[in-house]
């Protein structure tokens, strides 16, 4: 069936406003964003928004997934066929390059989001999560890192690359984070688990 031409300015408008939002969270944050803010970076109406999402969450929710959905989807794209851990380290590292500012946003306030959007952020760590499993545990049998549980080492990953985010204004003021440290970050992290033997 045909759509009309008032359905398609609804989905266009729906659509405009998603893009705007994410651009928005980007810069300024979730927390410190507001309907109105979203509205005229759009140029609609205050209540227009609310014709699509009957809150801030909801909106926050509906974008925070479509985007984590794509950060997870290039992650799984250019992580899938790696063979080694620093290939998916750097395959995680590209993938968030792309949404570094609205990533760096989630790293930030994750913890003050609706649910549904935490729901979405987790998600998005268990995709990573499963290429980093595979290759860490290969290379654990092959004796060319330290034994240590998986989740440990994906965590102490995490831990590394969220830090220089959350704090990019001192690491890469007015630049960006993982082109300026992303070898460094690879290159330290695998020093630091790499095996004795291995050397």
């Amino acid at each position: 069936m045909k759509k009309t031409t008032r359905q398609l300015q609804k989905e266009h408008t729906k659509e405009l406003l998603i893009k705007t939002a994410f651009a928005v969270f980007s810069k300024r944050g979730f927390i410190n964003t507001r309907i109105s803010d979203i509205a005229q970076a759009a140029g609609v109406s205050h209540g227009t928004v609310f014709i699509h999402f009957p809150s801030l969450d909801a909106l926050m929710a509906e974008v925070i997934g479509i985007y984590v959905g794509k950060i997870a989807e290039r992650t799984h794209e250019l992580a899938d066929s790696c063979k080694t851990l620093r290939e998916v380290l750097s395959a995680h590292l590209k993938g968030i390059r792309e949404f570094e500012p609205f990533y760096t946003r989630l790293v930030t306030e994750n913890r003050q989001l609706p649910t549904a959007a935490r729901d979405a952020w987790f998600s998005l760590q268990s995709a990573i999560s499963f290429h980093f499993s595979r290759a860490a545990e290969r290379e654990m049998a092959a004796g060319e890192m330290i034994q240590m549980p998986v989740h440990l080492l994906f965590n102490m990953w995490l831990g590394l690359i969220h830090h220089y985010l959350a704090n990019g204004d001192l690491f890469a003021p007015g630049g960006n984070v993982i082109d300026r440290y992303g070898e460094t970050l690879i290159d330290s992290y695998m020093k630091m688990i790499q095996s004795k033997g291995a050397e």
